[in-house]
């Protein structure tokens, strides 16, 4: 049994706790979280606690707060020469303090508190600065989900900018979406097959193959209409930039 103690709940900390919680390989001993919070049913009898001070002894260490945040908070631990980690794609594991062993234990997935996460399928990234702590971080990841995979700090940094183009920024292309369906008062459920089509087209495809639309297609008049309907602003430029990145991608030019 693993012995976990959680530092942060946040999206991903609520997530992580709820599947660690759930599993016969882990055990949570203690949450940690800088304000005091409400613990669902099923974690409430997890020890919790706001002060670091009184943090229980635990195999790993799991630090799941903002990013600008883990340098700092863990020099604020209070002991040494323990496993501690932190969950960020973005961050090299050399920002964690020195007096302890250093880690990453990074999900390769968006989390909300309103959605349960499937571990099950979630990448989950791995690194240690000792061997046999990057032997424990990978049966914790292997306890968790089928697909763990041991990446150094600076590839995985390359995989969460990867990360932020097809979810935060296409996500982003959904709000714009509908913003404009709803103030022709269309319902965004319009969009939803061609978002599911998209999403699983790239199982047989990869993305380049995949592309289509009046960018690739080199469709002048229907991209001239486009911009058309848009007001000066950022939804325009932001068009533009795209079309020219498509274009630029697939060797086609206005």
């Amino acid at each position: 049994m693993i012995r976990i103690a959680l530092l942060g709940f946040g999206n991903l900390g609520n997530s992580l706790c709820n599947a660690l919680n759930n599993n016969n390989y882990t055990s949570i001993i203690q949450i940690y979280n800088k304000s005091n919070l409400r613990l669902n049913d099923s974690l409430k009898n997890i020890p919790f606690t706001t002060n670091l001070t009184e943090l229980k002894p635990a195999d790993i260490y799991i630090i799941a707060i903002p990013d600008d945040a883990i340098g700092s908070f863990s020099e604020r631990l209070p002991f040494k020469n323990e496993l501690v980690v932190h969950t960020s794609g973005g961050v090299a594991m050399d920002v964690l303090s020195k007096k302890n062993r250093k880690g990453v234990f990074y999900p390769l997935q968006t989390f909300s508190k309103s959605r349960e996460a499937n571990f099950n399928k979630i990448p989950i990234c791995v690194e240690a600065s000792k061997d046999s702590d990057l032997s424990l971080l990978r049966n914790l990841g292997e306890a968790l989900s089928e697909n763990v995979v041991e990446i150094n700090s600076e590839k995985r940094k390359k995989l969460h900018l990867a990360a932020v183009f097809v979810n935060n920024f296409v996500n982003h292309m959904y709000t714009i979406g509908h913003e404009i369906l709803q103030n022709e008062e269309l319902p965004f459920k319009l969009l939803q097959p061609l978002i599911f089509e998209t999403a699983q087209k790239i199982e047989d495809l990869n993305p380049f193959d995949a592309q289509t639309g009046p960018a690739k297609r080199k469709d002048k008049n229907t991209i001239e209409k486009h911009l058309h309907l848009l007001t000066e602003g950022p939804y325009k430029e932001l068009y533009q930039l795209l079309t020219q990145s498509i274009q630029a991608t697939h060797g086609k030019k206005l």
